[in-house]
């Protein structure tokens, strides 16, 4: 979608994001846990090496004082688990192996969980203490989702936009203060707190799994750098840049096969400039090349507009006629047979100079001044 420019946007946007439902939240919570057992799989390791073996030992070896019988694999298991506490069920065994056992495995046992073990639980259930891989965890579950590099201003605004279209957004921002980091959050959009420019972020963000990313850094080279990345690790993901340069972006469309390069200064100006010309200009955007503008104007009673048809008005001004209000009702898509009275309004697509010939003719014969809605 290309950026709209212009004084205002026309359309609300949505107060948050889509709730993550539970199917996803429980594939990102199962992601984690494998991240988290990945990475403290050393110490995970040697505590479970620590249980089989005590278990095991205990078992063969073992025997009840008072009846001499050996322990169920169970009781066994519990008794070194215990162990490990100091809170052993059994008592001091008279074998050496054990003995020596009796001693290693709280040892080893509380050496273990204190590095890594505890950590682990910890880390898997609070959530907010690792709110980063957290974020990571959640954008992994994606699916035909945009990605937006960069979460400026615009970035924001291309984010809540998509929102508003329905679309699912995985955002990538390099620094964690950026202040829409935290409220793009809030509305349940992951996140993900990297550099863009390295493939792994890419492949956090799902860049594999996406419809689409949009770079719009404020960085040329590093947007391009992004575009590329992507590109070769999705062949299929629809890309659009922000650019300055706009001999930059013709040559990157040309050469890259990238489908939309927009330099953002090319698209503002001449925004600016209609909205600063006697014409009301609610909203601009470009299509092939050819610069539309929104406008919307009251026709004055004594207008030569007045008794014409909308039919009429866009054949003979070569404008667009998408709305249609007057006091009694308000049409989006107006039957062109509807004839013009005093007073009505109507928002239309067209040209600059086409809507300064609208504009003239919207007043009344004679009159100094115009009502522009």
């Amino acid at each position: 979608m290309p950026e709209p420019v212009g004084p205002r946007v026309i359309g609300t946007w949505r107060s948050a994001g889509t709730r993550p439902g539970w199917r996803r939240h429980l594939r990102a919570s199962l992601r984690d846990l494998f991240v988290l057992l990945r990475e403290f799989r050393i110490a995970l390791l040697l505590f479970a090496v620590l249980m089989l073996v005590g278990t095991v030992s205990f078992w063969l070896l073992y025997r009840q004082p008072d009846t001499g019988q050996r322990l169920s694999v169970d009781q066994a298991l519990y008794g070194t688990f215990s162990l490990v506490f100091f809170q052993s069920s059994l008592e001091f065994p008279r074998q050496p192996w054990l003995e020596i056992l009796y001693f290693v495995v709280p040892i080893v046992g509380l050496s273990v969980l204190a590095d890594g073990v505890l950590r682990f639980g910890v880390m898997l259930f609070n959530k907010r203490a690792r709110k980063e891989e957290w974020q990571v965890s959640l954008a992994s579950t994606y699916r035909n989702h945009v990605i937006v590099c960069g979460l400026g201003k615009l970035g924001y605004r291309v984010a809540r936009q998509l929102l508003d279209f329905g679309e699912e957004v995985v955002g990538v921002e390099q620094s964690a203060d950026r202040p829409f980091v935290n409220i793009l959050r809030q509305m349940n959009v992951p996140v993900v707190v990297s550099d863009a420019r390295q493939r792994e972020v890419l492949v956090q963000a799902g860049v594999q799994h996406a419809s689409a990313l949009i770079a719009c850094t404020q960085d040329d080279l590093a947007n391009l750098d992004i575009a590329l990345d992507a590109r070769e690790l999705n062949p299929r993901v629809k890309i659009v840049m922000r650019m300055f340069d706009a001999d930059l972006a013709r040559k990157i469309e040309r050469g890259f096969g990238i489908h939309t390069a927009f330099s953002v200064s090319a698209l503002a100006a001449p925004a600016f400039a209609a909205a600063a010309t006697r014409t009301n200009v609610s909203y601009s955007f470009y299509v092939d090349n050819m610069l539309l503008n929104v406008s919307q104007v009251t026709i004055e009673r004594g207008s030569p507009l007045v008794g014409k048809t909308l039919a009429q008005i866009e054949r003979e001004l070569e404008l667009t006629i998408v709305q249609y209000k007057s006091a009694a009702k308000m049409d989006l898509h107006p039957d062109p047979a509807i004839v013009i009275e005093g007073d009505d309004c109507i928002a239309v697509f067209a040209e600059l100079a086409t809507l300064g010939k609208l504009n003239a003719l919207c007043q009344a014969p004679g009159a100094n001044s115009r009502a522009v809605k």
